[in-house]
């Protein structure tokens, strides 16, 4: 005989029985899935991280404020016990604060974005500080990139419809040169061969970031005073990355040039300065957005090396000086800052090219 298998009846969800599971707020799941609110929450996680290393990885250098101040000093003939009294009633640094307690007071000012007082100036925020070289290094880098991505993409379609040909082997070679050359060796190169070897132009005078005497303002002699001072770094720039974008933009463009729509647009007998423009241009550089995005990010941290050579006043020099002295504070901002140029440049790629490809918001 069959056995009889009973239904179990449906569990009792009324009062005596367990709860039913509550649902999730739709409005807030769709909010917290959302594809911009992803993208913005990893780069807050990114700069938070990030800050943190910051934090420990400077402290763990050898040797703190009080200590190299004191060391400085010691080198002009005084005791160290001297020393280190000057260097305590100087500095904005208590040496017997434990880590956890700066730790924490480093968090409180993370949050209510306070990044404290420079130690060797203590009268100076690190925000006063850092605004007033930054924007030198953001005007030197932004002119820079801009004139090197436009030339690099004009050059990049001209090779690739010059493939193949005397043109297009000539700016191979030049391209790929300037791409394998570090930004601070072109430095050097253009003020001793430029200024020392062909007397193009005095490598002092344009040391700093404007002549004695020039005010800041919305005038023609600042701004002329301006990117006369900035001619070498955005020069520097400028062949720095250059030859990358030659590159990149002659292979998109090529394989743009195969697609069909290039080849029926033909057949219809169109221009080929309009085919250039609004089929194979536009699609040829779709694909780069996000990497002409995140060069402007990444170049705020590669110009440490030429401001330094160029004796171009900018968050270069701030950052090696605050490496030397210590200044903790001004450390953290530095690469807080940069850090946060680099992530928003690519937050910005990711949430532009979601505009021009809805696609990859699914």
């Amino acid at each position: 005989m069959a056995t009889e298998i009973a239904a179990s009846p449906p569990p009792d969800t009324g009062g005596s029985g367990p709860a039913a599971p509550r649902k999730n707020n739709p409005l807030l799941n769709r909010i917290w899935r959302n594809y911009v609110f992803v993208k913005v929450r990893k780069a807050f996680v990114v700069v938070f991280v990030v800050a943190n290393v910051t934090f420990f990885l400077g402290r763990a250098m050898p040797g703190d404020p009080i200590d190299v101040m004191a060391g400085r000093l010691t080198q002009g003939g005084m005791s160290m016990n001297e020393a280190r009294a000057i260097a305590m009633n100087s500095l904005a640094y208590d040496p017997e604060a434990s880590l956890l307690r700066q730790w924490w007071e480093f968090l409180v000012g993370l949050a209510t974005l306070d990044l404290g007082n420079t130690i060797n100036r203590p009268a100076f925020s690190v925000t006063e500080a850092i605004g007033a070289y930054l924007p030198w290094t953001l005007f030197s880098i932004g002119a820079g990139t801009l004139i090197a991505i436009v030339l690099g993409l004009a050059l990049g379609m001209v090779m690739a419809y010059r493939r193949n040909q005397f043109l297009d082997h000539v700016l191979s070679v030049v391209a790929s040169v300037l791409g394998a050359v570090p930004n601070y060796l072109i430095a050097m190169l253009l003020v001793v061969v430029g200024g020392m070897y062909l007397g193009w132009f005095n490598p002092i005078e344009l040391r700093g970031t404007l002549s004695p005497g020039v005010q800041p303002g919305f005038t023609l002699i600042f701004i002329g005073d301006a990117f006369y001072h900035a001619a070498l770094p955005i020069f520097t720039y400028v062949l720095a990355i250059i030859g990358t974008w030659m590159l990149v933009m002659k292979a998109s463009t090529t394989e743009v040039l195969g697609e069909d729509y290039v080849t029926v647009a033909r057949a219809r007998g169109l221009r080929d300065s309009r085919i250039a423009t609004a089929y194979v241009g536009r699609n040829a550089v779709l694909p780069l957005v996000a990497q002409i995005a995140i060069s402007f990010g990444t170049l705020v941290g590669g110009a440490i090396f030429v401001e330094q050579v160029l004796v171009y006043k900018g968050v270069g020099g701030l950052l090696l000086d605050a490496v030397n002295y210590r200044d903790y504070p001004l450390l953290q901002g530095l690469l807080i800052i940069i850090t946060s140029c680099v992530v928003i440049a690519n937050l910005a790629a990711d949430l532009l090219y979601s505009r021009l490809d809805p696609r990859i918001r699914k």
